[in-house]
């Protein structure tokens, strides 16, 4: 019974939630404002939130992000103005893509080091081993007829 009453107190909060998501995007002209809106707010991440977007998060960070962005394209400014000016706010990490410069280069890099050093270290273990193949010493013919002793007389005490 109490699962059915919980069940039923979400189901009621759920239409509150939904008008809470609204309430920012009820003030835009066009849907190609809102759409331009959901797509920011979608692109920037939370400072406070481990990897999440300012259009998920609940912090009250993220909704004065979304407020900004908000009051920007009211303001007229353009998609690299608002981004850029909560770069300049918030820092870097703001950004799921970070434009690459000289602060960022090692990031970008880090992918082809990982890979290119793997390659290395593969090939390395591959060139070795097949040096080892070629100088692996054979057996002489005295080691060869000592080990075939060694194996008869293994089978003798078997056999016995």
């Amino acid at each position: 019974m109490r699962r059915f009453a919980l069940l039923i107190l979400l189901m009621l909060m759920l239409p509150a939630y939904v008008a809470a998501d609204q309430a920012n995007v009820q003030g835009f002209d066009t849907l190609e404002e809102e759409s331009r809106y959901r797509e920011l707010i979608s692109e920037l991440r939370c400072p406070k939130c481990q990897n999440q977007n300012i259009a998920d998060s609940n912090a009250p960070i993220s909704k004065d992000m979304r407020d900004a962005v908000y009051s920007m394209m009211q303001e007229g400014a353009d998609n690299d103005d608002i981004v850029n000016a909560l770069v300049d706010r918030f820092g870097e990490f703001v950004r799921y893509k970070p434009e690459v410069d000289r602060r960022t280069i090692l990031l970008w890099a880090t992918p082809a080091i990982a890979v290119g050093g793997g390659l290395l270290i593969v090939a390395g273990v591959v060139i070795r081993s097949r040096r080892r193949g070629e100088q692996t010493d054979r057996l002489t013919d005295q080691e060869r007829s000592r080990a075939d002793q060694l194996l008869a007389d293994e089978n003798r005490s078997e056999q016995s």
